[in-house]
C-alpha cells in the first residue's frame, strides 16, 4: 500500500475512533482542571466538579460508541469495530459511571480527621478516601479498556493491556496506607510476569506467521501448517496477559490482596471492566485459529487447555472462598470462580458459547457491582467493618439492603429467579452441545464439576444472608450510622435488572445476537 493510501486510510479511520479520542482528550482535561481549580475553589468543591465531569465523560464515550455508524477495520487493520466491541464498551462505560456515582454519593459528607485540613474521610476498611487523581486514572483505564475491545493486532492488544495494567496498579496503591502499597506491589509483580510471558508468546506467533494481525489470511494459513502442540503452547503463552486481567487461574494470585487493598469503588470496577474487555479479546484470539488443518484439529488445540484452566478456576475460587472471613476477599475469590465460568462459553468454541459469554458479562455488570455496593453499605451502617461475622443481625435493621443482597447472592450462585441462572444455563448448554459434537472428556468433566460447584458456592454465598437474618448481632446496633440515600437506591436499583433479565432475557440477547 502506498503512503498516500495509508494516510487516506488513517484519516478515514478517525471517524470510528471518536470515543477513544474523546477519552484521551478528557484525561488531559481532568489533569489540567485539577491543578487549575485549586486557584479558584476549595478541595471538596473540586472533588464534586471532577466527579460530575468524569461521570459525564464516560457516559458520553459509551453513547458515542453506540451512535457511531462506523464499523469495520481502522488504521490499517490495527483495530476492528463491530457490535461485540460496542456492546462491551457500553458495559465498561456503565460500570465506570456506576462506580463514580457510588463514590460521589458516599463521599458527600466529609469528616475532617485530626490534623487534616483537606477533608479526608475514612473508607470502609479504615483508610483515607481516594484522592482526586483517581478520576483521571479511571478515565485513562477506561480508555485502555476501550482500546482492548477493538484491538485485533498483537501490538495494539499488548499496548492497551499495559495501559490498563498501569492504571490498575496506581489505583490499587493510590491511598496512603501500608495495605494499599502492599497490594499494589503484588499486583505490579504478577502483572510484570504475565506481561513478559505474553510478549514471549506473541513473539512465537509472529515467528510462525510473519504477521501481528490476527485477522490476516497469512496468520491462519501459517498457523494451520504448525504442529498442534506448538500452536497450543504459543497461544497459551500469548493468553497469559489476558488471563491475568480476567483473574483466571494460574494468574489469579494477585486478586484477593489487590481487592482487599483497593477502596470499594476501585475493587468493584476491577471486578467487571477488565474482565469484560479481556474475555472479548480471548474470543478474538481463539477465533483467529483456522477452522481446519491437515489433521483437522488446529481450531480446537486450545479447547482442552482452556477447559482445564476454567475448571481449575471454578474449583480454586469456590474452595478458597469457603474459609474467608473478610467480605472483600470473599468477593475476590468469587470473581476468580466467575472467571472460570466466563471461560466455559469460550471453551465451547461455537457461536452459542460466545454469545453466552457476552450475555454473562452483561449480567455480571449488575451482579458484581450490586454485591460490592451492598456489602459496603451494610458495613458502613455498623461501623465500617467488612468482617463477615459483623453482619450478624443487620437484616431487621437494614431490611431493604439485606433483601437486595440476598437476591444478589442467589444470582452469584446461579439460582432462579435471578439472571445468574440464565447466564449459567446458556454457557453450560453451549458447552454440552460442544461435548456432544467433539466427545472431549474434559468438556464433560467441566460440565459436571462446574454444575456441582454451584452447590459448593451456596455455602459461602448464603453465609451472609444467614448471618443477616438468623444470627444475633455481635455489636450494639441500637444507633446505626446514617447511610446516603442516593447510594442506597443506586445499589438497590442494580438488583432490578438481575430479576428483570431473568424474566425477559431477550432484552439483552437481542443486542448480543444482532450482527
Amino acid at each position: 500500500m502506498s503512503l498516500t493510501d495509508q494516510l487516506t486510510d488513517i484519516i478515514a479511520s478517525l471517524g470510528g475512533f471518536g470515543p477513544e479520542i474523546w477519552l484521551s482528550a478528557c484525561f488531559c482535561l481532568l489533569l489540567v482542571a485539577e491543578i487549575s481549580l485549586l486557584r479558584f475553589t476549595t478541595a471538596p468543591k473540586i472533588r464534586r466538579y471532577l466527579a460530575v465531569l468524569s461521570i459525564g465523560i464516560v457516559l458520553a464515550a459509551g453513547s458515542w460508541s453506540v451512535l457511531s455508524p462506523v464499523r469495520g477495520f481502522l488504521f490499517l487493520h490495527l483495530l476492528f469495530v463491530d457490535s461485540q466491541a460496542v456492546f462491551v464498551q457500553v458495559i465498561i462505560a456503565l460500570s465506570a459511571a456506576f462506580v463514580l456515582l457510588y463514590e460521589f454519593f458516599t463521599d458527600r459528607n466529609p469528616v475532617v480527621q485530626d490534623g487534616d485540613s483537606a477533608g479526608f474521610t475514612l473508607a470502609p476498611d479504615g483508610r483515607t478516601r481516594l484522592p482526586v487523581e483517581w478520576y483521571s486514572l479511571l478515565i485513562a483505564m477506561t480508555l485502555g479498556l476501550f482500546l482492548m475491545t477493538i484491538s485485533v493486532n498483537m501490538l495494539s492488544i499488548y499496548l492497551s493491556i499495559e495501559l490498563v495494567s498501569i492504571c490498575s496498579y496506581l489505583l490499587t496503591a493510590l491511598t496512603a496506607d501500608r495495605k494499599a502499597s502492599e497490594g499494589g506491589i503484588k499486583y505490579l509483580l504478577f502483572g510484570a510476569i504475565s506481561s513478559a510471558i505474553m510478549l514471549y508468546g506473541m513473539s512465537l506467533l509472529y515467528g510462525m506467521t510473519g504477521t501481528l494481525d490476527l485477522t490476516a489470511d497469512a496468520f491462519g494459513v501459517e498457523i494451520a501448517r504448525q504442529e498442534g502442540a506448538v500452536v497450543a503452547v504459543a497461544m497459551l503463552l500469548t493468553l497469559a496477559g489476558l488471563l491475568f486481567k480476567l483473574a483466571a487461574v494460574p494468574f489469579h494470585v494477585w486478586t484477593p490482596d489487590a481487592y482487599e487493598a483497593a477502596p470499594v469503588p476501585v475493587a468493584a470496577f476491577f471486578s467487571i471492566g477488565p474482565k469484560a474487555a479481556a474475555v472479548l479479546v480471548i474470543i478474538r484470539v481463539v477465533t483467529a485459529l483456522p477452522v481446519s488443518a491437515p489433521d483437522g484439529s488446529t481450531a480446537f488445540v486450545l479447547q482442552t487447555p482452556l477447559a482445564v484452566l476454567a475448571l481449575a478456576g471454578i474449583l480454586i475460587g469456590n474452595l478458597s472462598a469457603l474459609r474467608q472471613t473478610d467480605a472483600k476477599r470473599l468477593l475476590a475469590y468469587s470473581t476468580i470462580a466467575h472467571a472460570g465460568f466466563l471461560l466455559v462459553g469460550v471453551v465451547a468454541m461455537n457461536k452459542a458459547g460466545f454469545d453466552a459469554v457476552l450475555f454473562y458479562v452483561g449480567t455480571y455488570l449488575f451482579i458484581s457491582l450490586a454485591a460490592f455496593f451492598l456489602i459496603d453499605l451494610l458495613a458502613r451502617s455498623q461501623g465500617h467493618d467488612l468482617t463477615i461475622r459483623t453482619f450478624a443481625g443487620l437484616g431487621p435493621k437494614q431490611p431493604l439492603l439485606a433483601i437486595a443482597l440476598t437476591v444478589v447472592m442467589l444470582a452469584l450462585t446461579g439460582l432462579p429467579p435471578t439472571v445468574g441462572f440464565t447466564a449459567k444455563l446458556l454457557s453450560f448448554s453451549a458447552l454440552y452441545d460442544a461435548w456432544q459434537q467433539s466427545g472431549n472428556a474434559w468438556l464433560l468433566a467441566l460440565f459436571a464439576l462446574g454444575l456441582l460447584n454451584a452447590l459448593i458456592s451456596l455455602v459461602y454465598y448464603l453465609k451472609i444472608p444467614f448471618l443477616l437474618f438468623f444470627r444475633p448481632p455481635v455489636a450494639d446496633l441500637s444507633h446505626p450510622m446514617p447511610l446516603p440515600k442516593v447510594a442506597v437506591w443506586l445499589a438497590v436499583g442494580l438488583v432490578v435488572p438481575i430479576v428483570l433479565l431473568f424474566l425477559m432475557p431477550d432484552l439483552l440477547l437481542q443486542f448480543i445476537t444482532t450482527r
